[in-house]
């Protein structure tokens, strides 16, 4: 079995300041620092995985400017394999800027730059990367229809499709669904998916129940403090959270992503990697930042040595 996973997905430069709680509309606020630190939803996605010890690749975009080559440096770094990394000619870097508050709360504004130019030829620079790899990860910072492309030739190479709906729009196309073999939304992005509320382990279930409705093999819900429902074709459960001081919860769910990946890729069972999943969301939301929160494997494994998997 192949254990590479490739992800196919948008490459940010995330400006981050710190505030004592996050603005309200016409507020001018005093914040406490700033930082510019790697991210976007693919490349976190990408480094979570490497990090763990997974052969990992990214297909994606950067802008022709100090960004593009900061962030293609810094997954290099993390032994992301970049070759069909595309530096676009025509636009800047995609950026994110984000809050995070005293809470570890955050808010989010995303400029796509490159990331909003992929497309068919991008696809074409990954549909021969599909016969090395197990999975394949994708997210919605990046047009919509390059996706839905993307996770059909996985499908027809045979490679395991996880799509990570954020952001969440408030439809996906119905023919994206059968297409993906695990559906990873939280809270919010599962809300906008079935419009109902999506707070308990309960709704998740329900939430489930329809997206599977709608195609979708295996819908796993993350509920952040609360928890992981997960659902299959013939089985469900649910994995209560590890509890950590969280500081900072900005790529938290990239980071189960990236966990949940690489477990998969190595053969272990849904709810070990699902568990793997947690434990290293977890861990992502004690330490700042996007990239620069992402555990190694020796932390995780140490981790869920100390934090027997709850049940």
């Amino acid at each position: 079995m192949n254990s590479r996973v490739l992800v196919f997905g948008s490459i940010n430069m995330d400006l981050v300041a710190k505030v004592p709680h996050l603005p309200i509309p016409g507020e001018t606020l005093q914040g406490h620092s700033f930082t510019t630190v790697p991210g976007g939803k693919g490349a976190n996605q990408a480094v979570a995985a490497a990090r763990l010890e997974v052969p990992t690749a990214i297909v994606g975009r950067v802008g022709n400017d100090q960004f593009g080559q900061e962030l293609l440096q810094n997954l290099q770094s993390d032994r992301v394999q970049t070759d069909n990394v595309y530096i676009d000619l025509s636009t800047t870097s995609g950026v994110a800027i984000i809050a995070v508050d005293d809470n570890a709360e955050n808010h989010i504004v995303v400029i796509s730059g490159a990331n909003g130019n992929v497309g068919e030829e991008d696809v074409e620079r990954l549909t021969p990367l599909l016969p090395t790899a197990s999975i394949l990860l994708l997210q919605l910072e990046i047009p919509l229809s390059a996706v839905q492309k993307a996770a059909q030739a996985a499908q027809q190479a045979g490679v395991k499709v996880i799509l990570d709906p954020a952001p969440a729009p408030t439809e996906l196309p119905s023919e994206l669904y059968s297409l993906v073999d695990i559906i990873t939304p939280n809270a919010v992005e599962a809300e906008q998916l079935v419009h109902f509320a999506v707070n308990t382990p309960e709704s998740a279930e329900k939430a489930a129940l329809l997206l599977q409705q709608r195609g979708i093999k295996t819908a796993i819900i993350k509920l952040g403090a609360k928890g992981v429902f997960c659902a299959t074709v013939d089985d469900s459960f649910f994995i209560p959270a590890f509890s950590v001081k969280a500081v900072d919860t900005v790529a938290a769910g990239d980071a189960f992503n990236g966990g949940l990946a690489a477990a998969l890729s190595q053969g272990y069972s849904l709810r070990e990697a699902v568990t793997w999943g947690a434990a290293t969301g977890a861990l992502s939301a004690t330490k700042s930042g996007a990239q620069s929160s992402l555990p190694t494997r020796q932390r995780v494994e140490a981790f869920l040595q100390e934090h027997q998997p709850p049940r």
